[in-house]
């Protein structure tokens, strides 16, 4: 049975506030799927406030390049290669999230976090039976705050 978790979404096994806190607090390695070079895109907002809390951000978009002074990565398996991955923030539309599953599942990050108006609960259950924390639509620059990490 669904249960409601603290980011007010349904979820089978939601992280509680305190579990969330100390995942975010303990992590230093953020893979951010779909960066965007563009400033004024919310990803790239949230990976830049993100950086200026310490947090080591690992760009993922299929363009490459250099995006706020790191490497961007074609894929999680290539950003995973440079170094281990303790949380995916993912911006890419819900749509898109099942294609990210096999790759998420290999990587066995901490704590995957679709950003807001992003959620796919298949996705999300098949990410918490492997033991994997998931948030849907939160914004993790805003709970980071909120949780104090």
């Amino acid at each position: 049975m669904d249960t409601p978790s603290i980011t007010g979404q349904s979820s089978q096994v939601p992280p509680d506030r305190s579990r969330l806190a100390e995942l975010v607090r303990n992590a230093r390695r953020i893979a951010v799927v779909g960066l965007s070079r563009k400033p004024e895109r919310p990803s790239h907002s949230v990976a830049a406030y993100l950086q200026r809390a310490g947090y080591t951000i690992v760009p993922v978009h299929p363009a490459g390049g250099v995006t706020l002074g790191e490497p961007v990565y074609p894929d999680l398996r290539s950003a995973a290669a440079a170094g281990p991955i303790d949380i995916v923030n993912i911006f890419r539309r819900s749509e898109h999230i099942p294609s990210l599953l096999e790759q998420l599942l290999e990587l066995r990050p901490q704590l995957v976090w679709m950003q807001q108006g992003i959620r796919h609960d298949g996705v999300a259950r098949s990410l918490e039976l492997a033991g994997i924390a998931v948030v849907m639509d939160r914004c993790l620059a805003v709970d980071h705050q909120f949780l104090g990490a």
